[in-house]
């Protein structure tokens, strides 16, 4: 798995990659549900997150993004199930987001290396108020335009892991708006996304443990990013990271795990690109919780 792991964190070297799809966190390891069903009851707890980030700050009209995740197994852990929630502004646009999770796994091995799959089913709620912005061209169609349009949707996943290692692959959203008149707009900012992800917890020493992550996003007609993530665990209490999402941004993690259910944690990163001349980088807050309702003295702790 380690070798696994490293090679594919180096092979990640040879892509260019730049802009932004779809929300973007720096937590993302933290909160995979969001983009993937299958994790839905992985964690072998009842577990909660709660996210939010503040982009590009002092930049006029940044992104604002929150997210909700909930999730937990089911039937002997065979099944999960959950649900996540977004809301995310940018400029003149919000989208409010709700979905439902549903998973299923099998176990693999007698290490207990696991196969799941899963699904979701929502809607995404999308406004865009276009009559407060400035405008230089009053013949633009869109000039003192509001437009309000719910599209559901599904999703589905597929996520492999065991107690040190992750892959998963996965697409929030399956379908695309219908392209019309009165929805490209809407149509051009609902293309399909799709995730890949993989990490693995490495061993260093009797305190000290080290955890790769990358994410990966393509979308049609988009660049793909990449965002890679290094951390270290020390004393089963501390997560201490870096980011770099290429050719945009760097940024420093940490995450303290307060007692044996809570987590809070902390992000900043900084772009690398044009934007550096124009905003103060990036902040996100993250808080987590798992209840475990198993009644035995030891747990195995969950690295992912």
């Amino acid at each position: 798995m380690r070798k696994i792991v490293f090679t594919l964190l180096t092979g990640l070297s040879i892509f260019t990659v730049q802009a932004q799809q779809d929300e973007q966190s720096t937590f993302y390891m933290q909160n995979p549900l969001h983009y993937n069903p299958a994790y839905a009851g992985s964690r072998q707890s009842i577990s909660m997150v709660a996210l939010g980030r503040f982009q590009w700050v002092g930049f006029d009209g940044a992104p604002m993004s929150q997210w909700f995740s909930v999730h937990s197994p089911i039937a002997n852990e065979r099944l999960g199930i959950g649900g996540h929630f977004v809301n995310d502004n940018i400029g003149s646009r919000n989208r409010t987001a709700g979905y439902i999770d549903l998973s299923a796994n099998i176990q693999l091995n007698k290490k207990h290396h696991r196969l799941a799959v899963g699904l979701s089913g929502g809607a995404d709620f999308l406004s865009f108020d276009f009559t407060s912005l400035n405008v230089t061209d009053i013949n633009d169609p869109y000039y003192g335009q509001r437009f309000n349009s719910t599209k559901p949707n599904l999703g589905a996943g597929i996520y492999y892991y065991g107690e040190r290692h992750f892959v998963g692959i996965s697409a929030p959203r399956l379908f695309e708006a219908k392209l019309d008149d009165a929805n490209t707009l809407i149509t051009n900012l609902n293309k399909r996304h799709i995730f890949f992800t993989a990490g693995g917890i490495i061993p260093l020493n009797s305190v000290v443990q080290f955890k790769p992550s990358t994410l990966i996003k393509y979308t049609p007609e988009a660049p793909i990013t990449i965002d890679v993530n290094t951390s270290f665990l020390l004393y089963e209490k501390l997560w201490l990271g870096a980011m770099y999402r290429f050719h945009e941004s760097v940024g420093i993690n940490a995450m303290f795990k307060i007692k044996s259910a809570f987590q809070v944690g902390y992000s900043y990163d900084f772009p690398i690109n044009r934007l550096v001349n124009y905003q103060k980088g990036s902040h996100e807050v993250i808080l987590t919780y798992d209840f475990n309702f198993k009644k035995s003295i030891y747990n195995s702790p969950r690295y992912f």
